[in-house]
């Protein structure tokens, strides 16, 4: 499976959550696939959607799941550590780890080699890390949101992207909509 079929098994359990999706074309896929008012999807800030989550998940108790990227974890490897202490029980992040920056081109990423981003969440302090593959994802995530733990969850999927069109909503409609999303 690609990071596209994922997302589209996974949005009926995606309805119910504050999601915070990572950039690029991962939002978009989100955005055509079910886009709801309590998406908030990254436009820019590559290596933000798991920090941004955790203080959504830090302020306010609805559950937050995190869709991020391998590449994009890679570029932010302070978050692990900073999500392992500051655990918020209503946080998920899940890493959609294709081994490729799918939104430049699919160039590999190390954890399509020998880097393995659960072992380092798990290094990092993070509890409750699970690593999947691709079809038990939304069971994994279900259980997850289901523990009331927070969960680091390893997506093992297939690189390649969907074509899918660019977000043309505006960004404060995005902030506006998801911050109602979550004050009701």
């Amino acid at each position: 499976m690609i990071r596209s079929e994922i997302l589209k098994d996974i949005a009926p359990i995606l309805r119910d959550q504050l999601v915070v999706c990572n950039i690029g074309i991962p939002s978009q896929e989100l955005h055509s696939i079910d886009d709801q008012p309590s998406n908030f999807y990254m436009l820019g800030t590559m290596g933000l959607a798991s920090s941004i989550g955790l203080g959504l998940a830090l302020a306010q108790p609805k559950t937050v799941v995190v869709i991020d990227g391998d590449g994009s974890v890679l570029t932010n490897l302070g978050t692990l550590p900073t999500i392992a202490n500051n655990v918020a029980d209503n946080y998920i992040l899940m890493i959609i780890d294709n081994g490729s920056y799918g939104s430049t081109g699919d160039q590999p990423t190390y954890a399509g080699k020998k880097t393995s981003l659960a072992a380092v969440a798990q290094a990092c302090g993070c509890e409750n890390v699970v690593e999947c593959q691709d079809v038990d994802t939304g069971e994994v995530l279900q259980a997850a949101i289901d523990s009331g733990q927070m969960h680091v969850i390893v997506v093992k999927c297939d690189s390649g992207n969907a074509k899918m069109p660019v977000i043309t909503m505006d960004p404060v409609v995005i902030r506006d909509r998801f911050m109602k999303a979550v004050a009701s």
